[in-house]
Order: structure tokens, then sequence, then C-alpha cells
């Protein structure tokens, strides 16, 4: 493919050398780079690949992209200056593989909580519809019926364009993604085309990455500042910022809430830990989903498929026989009387909304014992949070161990016990190993009571001084059975 072409949708500021040249692939890595190819300078946050640029000559680059030209370059060399590297990665990413987003309806999820739930549940809801789809999310990526494996929230922008085309040659007619704002910030869905951008909520979480709560709220807005004129954005309006997220976007804006008047909503008639009955719309459903989170949840994935043109009636009854997310408030009976569940709640207001929903549905008929640790090297200030939260909520709570990363394990539970009175530390105990832990949870459980086990979900593994362990609180809890 010509250089020229790779470049026909992004801004140039400066060329120097010939476009119309073979490009043999695209590389943002310079340890991948290979004879033919174009290499994209993008600053990250590890490395600046501005670094790497003599590097990626000396491998056989012919072109290089950057932002800043070097003082000295090679004249059989194409160098050409862009704004920003990333941004144009990800647009050549898309001319590469043949624009595959517009070769097919793709809906993006953003928000905290709930973007793996709503993406895959539209993506199961779908495939019953009979429509091939595909699913890019945080559990695990599907071209129509295949699994691919999930590294990221979002792939890199060549990663996420290779999925698409696959997806677009299995001949997907539909494709739902969760959009992280690191995505976005970092311009890995530069050059996509999406139809439709679905806002679900924002709490605290990712301050590590962008600083202040401001940044992470641009973030998740500017992907609703780009959509087209003929997507549509799905907000929830029960998030003092869902209205913010489309202000100053030019789709068509619609709505979704279990408080207010919306263009789709959603009442909570009856729940318990089988499932709820839901007013849809004036329409009631039964599912097999627990917790206001969840009513919320559905309530986005019925709106975004009545405005894909599905009927209402159909996609109602669809919704009824839906299976919940692998590690989203999974429920797991024990033979003695209690019941454990497993879920992702990883910031405090997640974790809120799922300890609410217990308390909620055991109306002070049990006990809830909640096992919850803190991610190492991530944002330290929610750390006293997380412990508030499962304290205040539960009757027991277990601070313990998630992914540690670089770490020393008791650093992270001294910071999370720093937001713990004299009364509440009475109420908590501190173990490190997360197996222990959770086995003691169980242990201390009685008929009717539910044990928590929050932070981890459909992880498989633990990070401990980098290196991946196999973990799942899944099998821990079903050992403790």
């Amino acid at each position: 493919m010509l250089l020229t072409d790779i470049l026909q949708n992004v801004l140039l500021l400066k060329t120097i050398g010939e476009t119309e040249i073979e490009i043999s692939s695209i590389q943002f890595d310079s340890r991948k780079v290979e004879a033919g190819c174009v290499f994209v300078a993008a600053k990250g946050t590890a490395s600046d690949g501005h670094q790497y640029i003599t590097m990626a000559i000396e491998k056989g680059a012919v072109a290089i992209v950057c932002e800043e030209i070097p003082a000295e370059t090679n004249p059989k060399v194409t160098h050409v200056k862009v704004q920003n590297s990333s941004d144009a990665l990800g647009k050549m990413a898309s001319a590469w593989y043949d624009f595959p987003s517009s070769k097919m309806i793709l809906v993006g999820v953003t928000g905290t909580n709930g973007k793996t739930t709503i993406a895959t549940l539209l993506y199961q809801l779908f495939r019953e519809l009979g429509h091939k789809s595909g699913l890019l999310s945080t559990v695990c990526n599907y071209i129509d019926d295949v699994a691919v494996e999930a590294t990221h929230t979002t792939p890199d922008a060549l990663a996420l364009n290779e999925l698409l085309a696959q997806m677009a040659d299995a001949g997907c007619e539909y494709a739902f993604m969760e959009v992280s704002s690191h995505a976005v910030d970092q311009r890995r869905i530069a050059g996509l085309e999406f139809d439709g951008g679905i806002f679900t909520n924002i709490t605290r979480d990712h301050i590590d990455y962008h600083v202040t709560f401001e940044n992470y709220l641009k973030a998740k807005k500017q992907f609703f500042d780009e959509l087209s004129a003929d997507a549509f954005a799905l907000t929830n309006i029960d998030d003092k910022n869902g209205m913010v997220m489309l202000q100053n976007s030019k789709a068509k804006k619609y709505s979704y809430s279990l408080r207010a008047m919306a263009d789709f909503k959603t009442r909570i008639l009856e729940h318990g830990f089988e499932g709820m009955l839901l007013d849809m719309n004036d329409k009631e459903v039964n599912v097999p989903f627990i917790g206001r989170f969840n009513a919320s949840n559905l309530s986005a994935v019925f709106g975004a498929a009545v405005l894909l043109g599905q009927n209402e009636l159909e996609v109602l009854r669809i919704i009824s026989s839906l299976k919940s997310v692998s590690g989203r408030f999974e429920t797991i009976h024990s033979p003695s009387g209690y019941t454990a569940i497993v879920d992702y709640a990883h910031t405090p207001d997640a974790l809120n909304n799922v300890i609410s929903t217990i308390n909620q549905i055991l109306q002070g008929n049990g006990r809830l014992i909640t096992v919850v640790g803190c991610g190492g090297n991530r944002d330290k200030g929610k750390r006293p949070m997380m412990a508030r939260e499962a304290v205040n909520g539960s009757w027991k709570a277990i601070l313990t161990s998630d992914n540690p990363r670089f770490e020393e394990p008791q650093d992270i539970l001294n910071d999370m016990l720093a937001g713990l009175d004299m009364a509440d530390k009475a109420k908590s105990l501190t173990i490190v190993d997360r197996r222990e832990a959770i086995r003691t949870a169980c242990a201390l459980a009685q008929p009717g009571d539910v044990v928590l086990v929050a932070g981890k979900g459909h992880e498989d593994y633990q990070i401990v001084q980098g290196v991946k362990h196999h973990f799942d609180d899944k099998e821990v809890v079903r050992e403790c059975f």
C-alpha cells in the first residue's frame, strides 16, 4: 500500500521526501520495525517514540511519521510531521485495513461502570436477533462466535482495526465496543466511524493516569464531542454528568433513566437474588439480573437496540433470557445455605452500588461479609474510600490483596486501613493472602448470609512483583464449598 494512501485522512504539517512509496507495514513499537515499514513515533506514558527514530531507520523503516522531525534526516527516508502522532496512527491504521468501521454499525460504550455489561449484552442480543456481530470488551473479544483473548479494555489502534477488519471479513453487521478513557486520550479510536455512543456513569477512577477527575471527565466527553451528526448519543441522566457528556455533541441525543422522565424509562417492580421484574417503557419484563445498576444497564441496552431499529417487543423478549457477564454480580449458591457473589467492583461507587443492592435484598435477614482489596501502582487516593465503603455496608469486611503489582501488599492494606476509625477496624479483618481471605469469609458465613468477593470479577490472575500467577475468585469460592 502506498504511503500517500495510508496518510489520506491525516493532517500533514510538513513532508520531507517521497510519499508515493510502497509500505510493507505500520509500526509504532521500534522492536517490531521491519524493512519497508512506516514507523510512527508516538509519545506514550512510559517512553517517547521519537527516541527510537534512528533505530527504526537502521532496522529498515522507509518512512517516519512524527511530531518533531530530527535535526538531521536520512535522504533515503521520508519524514512526515503531524500534530499528534497517536491520532495519525489511528487514522493510518484505519486506512491500512480499508476502513473496517465503515463496513458495519459500530457502537461505543463509555463510562466508569457498566461498559462491559452493556457492550456484551448488546452483542448477545443482536446475535439472538439473527445478526452477525462483534464484541470488543475487557473480558473477551468476539468475531461473531469466535473468541479472541482481550488484553486491554480498548486495544491499540493497529490491533483494534485488525479486529474490526476480521469482523467485516466474517460478515459482521454490528460491532459493540467498550471505549476506555485511556483509549480516547491516547487516540486509539481516531479514524473510527461510530454510529452510536452510550454513556453509563462517571465516578472516581484512573486518577493515577488522568491526575484529576476533570481530566477524566473530559476524556469521556471527548468521545461524544467527536460523534457525527448521523450517530446517536444515549446518556444516563441519573448521573449528574449525563447531560454534560452531550453538551457539544453533534449526534442525535437520547436519554435513559430509572428516576426521571426519559426516552427510555425503567422501573424496578420486584427484585431478589434470582432476578428482577422491570417496567421498561410501560412494558413488563422478567430478567435474571440483580440490582439498580443492572436495571440501568438493561435500560441502555434496550434504548440502543431500539435506536438501531429493532422491534421493542422482540428486544424485550430476548432481554428476558440474556445471561449475566462473567464476574459481574455473579451469584454462586453454597450447599450449606449461604450465597457468594463475585463482582468486578473496584471503585468506591461500584462497591457501594453492589453492597447497597445486596442489603436491599437481604432486608436484615442475613449478614454481608465483604472481601475487597485495591490494586498496586494505581490510584492511592481511593484506597481508604474503598475500605470505608466495605465496612459501612457489611457485617464484616475482610481487607486483602488485589493485584499488588510492584507494591508491597501490606503497604496497600495500610493505605486502606487509614480510612477507618477504631469502630470500623473492629468490624474488619486484614488478611494479606487473598485465598485465605476468601476462605475465612466463607468459614464465617452462616445460612442466609452473603459473601461478596469484590474487585477482580472475571480476572483469573494475580500480579505480584510484576509476575502473573493464576488466581480465580470463583474457583476459590467453589473450593470453599
